[in-house]
């Protein structure tokens, strides 16, 4: 079976999630040693990983219902909409020059 590919907003938020995380995270704990940062490095991989499989996928498209809204109860038809058009402009006649 296929493994499906990440959407952009997936690789977005998560890559988002690890750069800003990682920051704060580094500023937050004063991490210096070689051993702290990779720590930090390694949460941070796993916060956007994480961050990035909750966003949800885009699910196959339902069609739209057509017709009436689900809370109208009325029994009787609508209406029809009658547009009012206002009548043409007629422009005056031009005689042509002689020439």
């Amino acid at each position: 079976m296929a493994m499906p590919r990440p959407t952009v907003a997936q690789l977005a938020y998560g890559s988002l999630t690890v750069v800003l995380s990682t920051f704060a995270m580094l500023l937050l704990s004063g991490a210096s040693s070689a051993v702290g940062v990779a720590l930090v490095a390694v949460s941070a991989l796993a916060l956007g990983l994480l961050v990035a499989m909750t966003v949800p996928r885009p699910g196959p498209r339902r069609p739209v219902a057509v017709g009436r809204p689900a809370g109208a109860g009325r029994s009787a038809a609508p209406e029809p909409v009658r547009a009012a058009v206002a009548p043409a402009a007629r422009e005056p006649v031009r005689e042509r020059a002689a020439s």
